[in-house]
């Protein structure tokens, strides 16, 4: 695909380009993998690229016992595991001695005393001005205990400076103990102080989304049910649970995945043109979205949902066990590592075009993309040739493992006889624009900064969110699975996943 030689602009941030506001990132649970695999090497990346505030500093908490030059160490030694480019001396030297740590437990008072004591000395050190901001890097359980504590501690009173804290999914595990999270949080905190966390929207094509949409003449006018057939989202991956057993057989895939990543990704595609980037501008629009799509009745959830269970397979040659015999799931599990299923939504723009989407651990090939089927055309033209269908036109966005967007479409090809081939355009984000490999969170930490929530989760999206899942989790429940597991380790997933599609004369576009 021909691209400009201008670089494309994606969302931006307000004050895109300068460095993020003088402050102090404050995580919770700073010795698990979340912050040795993308927190540290996100702040190292927005380092490199200027766009980290000279006046910035870290604080760790964990259960480990250690001290701050103990913690510096074990990054220092990690981080070259992790960086995705390579890491300079002199500047991780100036990151590192900008890092501290306290031990303790989250539920301890005494700790947030002691990082009261220390984030004053961070500010005199630093000069990072009171602006802190929180990152809730533990379990969910603990999501509403350190809010708590924080208030108690006058830790996210701005007196004298911006406080936000950030909140990783899960975010609740049902709709109603996502409403009593919100309400508990809001107890303490503001809802501009919230920062619901999803790193799928760090992704560049996913932030590209609302770019691509509202700034091509040739298909903003046409993404509508006038055109589009219907579109798929899949989010595929290859490995299984590995070592989250004990967290993924009490959530399984519709929890972990779907109202959550797979939502925020239908509200971007689906939403109509917000009248300015401004953060509840554009949320207000998302929030549409996942308020209009329709709930299944009981009769629904059976015929327009697939669960399924991982057996015994292989994936890219190597053999995978059962679900069932990984660490810490229990033997007659009956949680699901697979979810496809077809959803509307209830509005002008959309009416009658189903969503697909699709969901799973231990399938073929790790890929997540959206892929818009536009309607096919008339066929009459080409009764009397060889051609004997037309396929139709399929626009995909690809978002991980390469982010980029293909257009196929039908060319003649050479020769006396009318016949028609297939061609695709590729645009590689790698290709055009000599971007450096990234985590997917130095985009949300630095909106963080500045305050700007566009790409984060407001409290009527979530829960917005958990009332579609509702009746599906519900029936579900009440009803334990036929026959588990339905499908093996590098297939994709159980027969009733294409019959999904089967039955409506359709299929998926990414099955190979």
């Amino acid at each position: 695909m021909q691209v400009a030689d201008e670089t494309v602009v994606t969302v931006p941030s307000t004050g895109a380009g300068r460095p993020g506001d003088p402050c102090v990132m404050v995580i919770f649970g700073a010795s698990g993998d979340l912050t040795k695999r993308k927190l540290i090497p996100a702040l190292y990346n927005l380092a490199k690229d200027n766009l980290l505030s000279k006046e910035f500093a870290v604080v760790g908490i964990a259960r480990n016992e250690m001290s701050s030059e103990q913690f510096q160490d074990m990054i220092g030694k990690e981080i070259g595991d992790f960086a995705t480019t390579k890491v300079d001396p002199d500047l991780w030297h100036w990151f590192a001695r900008r890092i501290y740590y306290i031990s303790g437990d989250f539920d301890d008072p005494k700790v947030y005393q002691e990082l009261d004591q220390l984030l004053t000395q961070v500010d005199k050190d630093h000069g990072t001005r009171g602006n802190y901001f929180y990152y809730l890097a533990t379990s969910p359980s603990f999501f509403s205990v350190v809010v708590k504590q924080l208030g108690a501690a006058g830790l996210v009173n701005e007196d004298r400076g911006w406080r936000r804290v950030i909140i990783e999914k899960p975010f609740g595990r049902d709709y109603d103990s996502a409403r009593a999270l919100n309400k508990e949080i809001r107890q303490v905190l503001d809802e501009k102080q919230i920062y619901r966390i999803d790193h799928y929207l760090g992704k560049e094509t996913v932030q590209n989304i609302l770019v691509f949409r509202f700034s091509n003449g040739i298909f903003e006018p046409i993404w509508n049910r006038r055109y589009i057939d219907h579109i798929q989202i899949t989010v595929a991956e290859t490995v299984g649970v590995e070592q989250r057993g004990m967290y993924y057989d009490k959530a399984g895939t519709l929890r972990d995945m779907v109202p959550n990543h797979i939502f925020q990704l239908i509200s971007l595609t689906a939403m109509e043109p917000p009248v300015s980037f401004d953060a509840d501008v554009v949320r207000d629009e998302q929030a549409k979205i996942l308020k209009a799509l329709t709930p299944m009745t009981d009769e629904e959830v059976l015929t327009r949902t697939v669960r399924g269970q991982y057996g015994e397979g292989l994936v890219k040659g190597a053999k995978i066990a059962p679900y069932r015999s990984e660490p810490m799931v229990a033997p007659d599990s009956r949680t699901e590592t697979f979810v496809a299923m077809k959803l509307f939504i209830d509005n002008w723009r959309w009416a009658d075009v189903p969503f697909y989407l699709r969901t799973g651990k231990s399938l073929p090939k790790r890929a997540t993309e959206i892929s818009i089927q536009f309607k096919r055309a008339p066929f009459m033209l080409f009764r009397r040739t060889a051609v004997d269908r037309l396929e139709p036109n399929r626009l995909v966005l690809h978002l991980q493992p390469d982010e980029g967007i293909s257009l196929s479409f039908g060319a003649k090809i050479p020769g006396p006889v009318v016949q028609i081939g297939g061609v695709n355009m590729n645009f590689n984000y790698g290709d055009y624009f000599n971007a450096t490999p990234q985590t997917g969170y130095e985009r949300l930490l630095y909106d963080c900064m500045l305050g700007d929530a566009t790409l984060f989760q407001r409290s009527d999206m979530v829960e917005a969110a958990w009332h579609v899942v509702a009746p599906i989790l519900d029936v579900w429940e009440a009803l334990p699975p036929r026959r588990f597991p339905n499908y093996g380790a590098g297939t994709w997933g159980p027969p009733e996943a294409e019959e999904l599609l089967s039955k409506d004369r359709r299929h998926w576009s990414l099955c190979e």
